[in-house]
């Protein structure tokens, strides 16, 4: 029974391996795509473990210590993917934050202002996106 948990905390971290190197490379068309493959082997993991816990499995010599490797890097990988996610997100939300600036209809665009001067035009804010290889 602890042998299916194992196999099933293995494909989860497979899972979040990938998409943090789409996250971490900002390739988000990528990263989303993994976004069904994440979430199947979560149920699976989910349920395996629930399946070992409803059977009071228990994990002995090295299929222990093989489970607390899992557990400790499933750990580092999801903290890891929370952290990346968090940053695309900040980052999509810019993105669209300056399109939506630069779409601004016409009756935003420049006039005049106080006193009669022309009002200079709108300028969407500077984006920088940088990555890591």
């Amino acid at each position: 029974m602890m042998d299916a948990v194992i196999a099933a905390g293995e494909r989860l971290a497979e899972a979040l391996r990938a998409e943090n190197e789409a996250l971490a490379a900002l390739d988000m068309t990528r990263a989303a795509a993994m976004a069904t493959r994440k979430m199947q082997a979560t149920d699976a993991f989910a349920a395996a473990t629930a399946a070992a816990t409803s059977t009071r499995a228990r994990a002995e010599g090295e299929t222990r210590a093989a489970a607390e490797r899992m557990a400790l890097s499933l750990a580092d990988l999801g903290r890891e993917n929370r952290q990346l996610l968090e940053t695309a997100i900040a980052l999509q939300s810019r993105v669209i934050e300056t399109i939506a600036g630069a779409a601004k209809p016409l009756s935003a665009a420049p006039g005049y202002g106080r006193g009669g001067l022309r009002r200079p035009p709108h300028q969407a804010p500077a984006l920088a996106v940088t990555t890591r290889a």
